[in-house]
């Protein structure tokens, strides 16, 4: 799948595709091409763990004033945020037991698989789950 494919339905980020973008790494493009075609029926979508995570990372690398910073640069972008309700946190959970996994990239991936949408990411702790969701690669 990619992010110029005409069947791009949308799609789900980790904090590493966050970060990557923010830090203009390797898959910042990638990230910012599917900012750009995100619409209401094609959503980039990011749960608030994962949004959490990123918050808290740019926290400890760069100050409070940075992270600060980087919430209200992401309010603007067409990112959508999904809380951590009941369904979420209850497939999070059961792929967190089933898989060694950080607890906010199994909301990450709880989020692809109850929305269909592939969770784009390049942390290498996903490869254990390419056969219960798909993975776009940075």
């Amino acid at each position: 799948m990619t992010t110029t494919d005409d069947t791009w339905q949308g799609a789900i980020l980790d904090s590493y595709a966050v970060l990557e973008y923010l830090e203009d790494g390797p898959g910042a493009p990638a990230v910012e091409t599917m900012l750009e075609k995100s619409t209401a029926t094609r959503p980039v979508l990011i749960s608030w763990v994962n949004l959490g995570e990123v918050l808290y990372v740019v926290r400890r690398r760069r100050g409070a004033d940075s992270a600060d910073l980087v919430l209200a640069a992401l309010d603007q972008l067409p990112l959508d945020t999904v809380d951590a309700g009941r369904a979420l946190t209850l497939v999070a959970a059961r792929l967190k037991n089933r898989y060694p996994i950080s607890y906010a990239d199994a909301f990450c991936a709880a989020l692809s698989k109850l929305t269909g949408l592939p969770a784009v990411t390049g942390d290498p702790e996903f490869r254990v789950l390419a056969h219960e969701i798909d993975v776009v690669w940075l």
